[in-house]
């Protein structure tokens, strides 16, 4: 009987951890409240692994000087304007992302209803495409600063140089 109950909390363990999409179970919590999930999402290993996506920067312009996501293009968020991706085919893979990715989800919803068919959400955002040992660049090249956006959710990042 012992058996059957650890076996079972064993599979319900397991269960739970291989469910969790960024690095923190903590986070991971944080963002399931956070995010409406009305978008297709993308961790970091499956955004990383897509060739030929573009990847998005929801984020601030101030942010996005910081450090981004090499190659990736700003669009923002407060201001974001479908010209900014309109020499962007609407069949080609695009990774949106932000800090923690609920600006980029909105940022996604409006790109999916302005007819782009494979459009994905980083799940955990650059903070979480930092903490995996994704590449950071700035103007000058390869960099390790990154806009924390806040002290309350820069505590998410654990790699990198904080900046606020």
């Amino acid at each position: 009987m012992r058996l059957g109950v650890f076996l079972a909390f064993l599979i319900i363990l397991t269960s739970a951890v291989s469910q969790q999409r960024v690095g923190s179970a903590a986070y991971d919590d944080r963002l399931e409240g956070l995010l409406s999930h009305s978008v297709p999402e993308a961790t970091v290993p499956e955004a990383r692994a897509m060739d030929s996506a573009v990847f998005l920067d929801a984020r601030s312009l101030e942010e996005f000087s910081v450090s981004h996501v090499p190659g990736a293009y700003w669009v923002g968020y407060d201001d974001f304007s479908l010209e900014r991706v309109s020499s962007i085919p609407k069949d080609r893979p695009v990774v949106v992302y932000c800090s923690v990715g609920y600006r980029s989800e909105k940022v996604s919803e409006a790109l999916l209803e302005a007819g782009f068919t494979r459009v994905s959400n980083l799940y955990g955002g650059i903070f979480e495409w930092v903490n995996q040992g994704g590449p950071l660049v700035d103007r000058d090249g390869p960099t390790d600063r990154i806009h924390a956006f806040n002290k309350s959710w820069g505590r998410w990042l654990k790699r990198g140089e904080k900046v606020y």
